[in-house]
């Protein structure tokens, strides 16, 4: 099947031909036709399925009829980080190219005044994180009795952030008539609820189990002794065949370590985590996405929130202490049909442990162990036989204190 049987018009498909896609995802092919009916959608696919072209595809062709008014946005998207925010942005962008579709992102790290001049010349649509979007609503500078499309990406980790009371305060301020896409990877009880106070009869579409991992990802495990982490790494780094990869830790300081200890060894590196501005954020992640950046280590801020279709290798640093992250962490590779590689280093701590029993009964697999590549020792210290035979001058009656105990020579 391909996109001109989705009932898409001439000017997406011609977007969506130039983008270099010829099928849809099964979750596009499911969702496009009931989107484009008017039907809420109950979505539950994992990460790297194309579930953003299955909302924002549809949307471009609905909203290209009619006008936005200034601070009465015609269709909102929530997400759930600054980066899954962008990403959506230039997925709109990229799409809508033949469409007049005026678009506003509201999310933290940036001025709130260019963002209300935006807002006052009318948007068709609203991209934003919760907390940013009810700023804005709440000092007065927009209005949310003119939505007609609401978009609920990510709910899982709206939960995992503690979003959920803003998105439900959200929910509420937007007509009752308005049409509802709402996406999850997993369905815990909490998101469970709010599909049921906020839904009209959707439509359920699953795509893969629940925290499935892609069949396409080739899975890793290496165990090895904590202080042999980053020399594995770098050893890991140098024996794959690595055209990009991202590097995953569980902590903001690991990231930095992990970074700065890449750089000193000549890797093309760069960091993402929450310290950072967000103008730095996304120089990094521009860098990352055009191949000037071979490498990005980062904390699970960017677990979900990138959307380069193409990165041929995920290292987990540390191994994930949610079971859940595993899963979307690896599926940064091995998207949209294409081979990728996730490799695990883990130590023999009870932790590590535990964190990888929960992993492997999660994603119902038994990740496979491999050896720990070669890494080049370091150069060995002389023998006192191998010194060479000489003399120390220069020294006069102040002997260093690494030769306190000279050998005879």
């Amino acid at each position: 099947m391909g996109f001109d049987l989705l009932g898409l018009s001439e000017g997406t498909l011609s977007a969506v031909a130039e983008s270099g896609y010829t099928e849809p995802t099964p979750i596009q092919a499911q969702a496009i036709p009931q989107v484009l009916m008017g039907r809420d959608i109950l979505g539950i696919a994992q990460t790297g399925t194309g579930k953003t072209a299955s909302f924002t595809l549809p949307m471009i062709d609905i909203l290209s009829e009619g006008r936005a008014r200034a601070r009465m946005p015609r269709s909102l998207i929530l997400e759930p980080t600054r980066e899954l925010a962008a990403q959506v942005a230039e997925s709109f962008e990229k799409y809508g190219k033949n469409h007049k579709l005026t678009m506003a992102l509201l999310i933290g790290g940036v001025n709130f005044g260019d963002q209300e001049k935006l807002l006052d010349r009318g948007v068709d649509v609203l991209i934003a994180t919760p907390g940013r979007l009810l700023d804005h609503f709440e000092r007065g500078k927009l209005l949310m009795t003119g939505i007609d499309i609401l978009v609920v990406d990510e709910a899982d980790r709206m939960l995992d952030m503690g979003f959920i009371p803003d998105v439900e305060k959200i929910c509420q301020c937007i007509p009752k008539k308005h049409q509802t896409l709402f996406f999850s990877a997993t369905m815990p009880p909490p998101i469970e609820r709010l599909t049921k106070q906020f839904l009209d009869d959707p439509k359920m579409i699953e795509v893969a189990r629940a925290s499935s991992t892609a069949t396409t990802i080739d899975q890793k495990l290496i165990t090895v002794a904590a202080k042999d982490k980053r020399k594995t790494l770098r050893a890991l780094l140098k024996s794959e065949k690595v055209k990009n990869g991202i590097i995953f830790c569980n902590r903001k300081s690991d990231v930095k370590e992990v970074y700065s200890s890449l750089h000193r060894h000549g890797f093309s590196v760069g960091e993402l985590h929450g310290d950072m501005a967000q103008s730095d954020r996304m120089r990094v992640l521009s860098g990352f996405k055009e191949n000037t950046i071979q490498l990005l280590v980062a904390s699970d801020v960017a677990a979900r929130g990138l959307d380069v279709p193409d990165v041929s290798h995920v290292f987990n640093f540390d191994v994930p202490g949610n079971a859940e992250d595993y899963v979307h962490r690896i599926g940064r590779t091995g998207r949209a049909g294409r081979e990728g590689s996730a490799f695990t280093i883990v130590t023999k701590s009870k932790l590590d442990q535990k964190n990888l029993a929960d992993i492997e009964k999660l994603t119902n697999k038994k990740i496979p162990h491999i050896k720990a590549p070669d890494v080049v020792p370091p150069k060995p210290k002389l023998a006192a036989d191998d010194w060479p035979k000489g003399k120390v001058i220069g020294m006069g009656p102040h002997i260093p204190a690494f030769l306190a105990n000279p050998v005879k020579i």
